[in-house]
């Protein structure tokens, strides 16, 4: 399974990095390249355990995914159950953790797998698609570490 992980410091500790990470609306997509919109679905109106989630990516491809782990302030998993349709299976988690020797840092590390089909378009698809979703991940987590900078971001997760 094709994996593709991108990291960064980012200059908060990781409560406030991981609070950040599950922004919504408009504070999230201050800070999220990558989509246009994301919601809680099934009358869910935070981030946990079991909770599905629909979003929008910027390209206009939706995909609705559920919370496989949800451990603030360490980490959150997913995995998709309906998606592009190029993708057999996808998943993904992002972890924080502290950066020892500086303090008030978080190292933010964002993993994805996946399986593409057609299998027998897989090897190519697969291929192309690990170098397109690295990219993305990469302008993705670029956007999270300004997300962590910007005072906007920071007070809205404050104001909670």
């Amino acid at each position: 399974m094709p994996t593709v992980q991108a990291q960064r410091v980012v200059p908060v500790d990781p409560a406030t990095a991981f609070a950040v990470s599950q922004t919504t609306g408009a504070t999230r997509l201050r800070w999220d390249r990558f989509i246009t919109a994301q919601h809680h679905l099934d009358g869910a109106v935070v981030a946990a355990k079991g909770v599905r989630t629909e979003t929008r990516q910027r390209f206009g491809l939706t995909m609705i995914s559920r919370y496989v782990s949800f451990r603030p302030p360490t980490s959150v998993g997913f995995t998709m159950e309906r998606g592009p349709w190029f993708f057999a299976k996808m998943g993904g988690g992002w972890r924080f953790a502290p950066v020892p020797d500086r303090p008030g840092h978080t190292l933010a590390t964002w993993r994805y797998n996946f399986n593409c089909r057609p299998s027998w378009l897989a090897p190519l698809a697969e291929r192309i698609g690990t170098a397109l979703l690295q990219r993305e991940i990469d302008r993705r987590i670029d956007g999270f570490v300004a997300g962590c900078a910007d005072p906007v971001v920071l007070a809205a997760i404050e104001d909670r």
